[in-house]
């Protein structure tokens, strides 16, 4: 193991410890207040947000690097080049880092759908609880497993779409600064 995959994954560990934490705390003070349509729809919300970022991390993962040339013109080219590069690095953001939190998030919505159906009887609240888990984890799964087939067969078209949108977004914007002022002190070092 290299020593930037070691930093990469001690960066990851603290990360999703980091968000846990911020997310746990969210979901506990603010999901047992909201209604059931409210806790329904953070289900769901959460349950597409992981089955997208699963399904960038897969098409990164399985992406033809050669093949990924036919499309040097098209935009967002550059970006999925450089996120090809660091593929190990999508993958184990957005299927384990994001992954688990909206899982941690959809599951946190499923107690909260629970609690606010204020079911007096025992037997029945477990009952309840246990079909509200079982249909998360199986929508999630059915949801991925699905994505996943078509993020192999639409890796390229996957991979350009992610890299439009970050070229267009605030994080690209932030790398370049990143990348100017890294050059601007490789310049001055060599002025020197």
């Amino acid at each position: 193991m290299s020593k930037g995959s070691t930093r990469w994954a001690f960066k990851v560990f603290i990360l999703s410890i980091s968000l846990s934490i911020v997310f746990s705390l969210l979901s506990q003070s603010l999901l047992p207040s909201l209604s059931p349509f409210l806790s329904v729809f953070i289900i769901v919300f959460f349950i597409f947000v992981s089955v997208v970022f699963d399904m960038i991390a897969v098409a990164f993962t399985t992406i033809d690097k050669a093949k990924l040339e036919k499309y040097k013109d098209e935009k967002g080219f550059e970006m999925a080049s450089c996120l090809c590069e660091h593929a190990d690095k999508v993958s184990s953001f957005g299927g384990d880092v994001v992954g688990d939190i909206c899982g941690i998030l959809s599951g946190a919505g499923g107690v909260s759908l629970v609690v606010n159906m204020n079911i007096q009887e025992d037997n029945l609240n477990l009952l309840v609880t246990c079909i509200v888990s079982a249909l998360i984890a199986g929508i999630t799964i059915f949801c991925k497993a699905i994505m996943k087939t078509y993020a192999i067969k639409n890796c390229h078209q996957i991979a350009l779409m992610t890299g439009a949108y970050l070229e267009t977004s605030l994080l690209n914007k932030l790398r370049q600064r990143r990348a100017e002022k890294k050059k601007k002190k490789k310049d001055n070092k060599e002025s020197k």
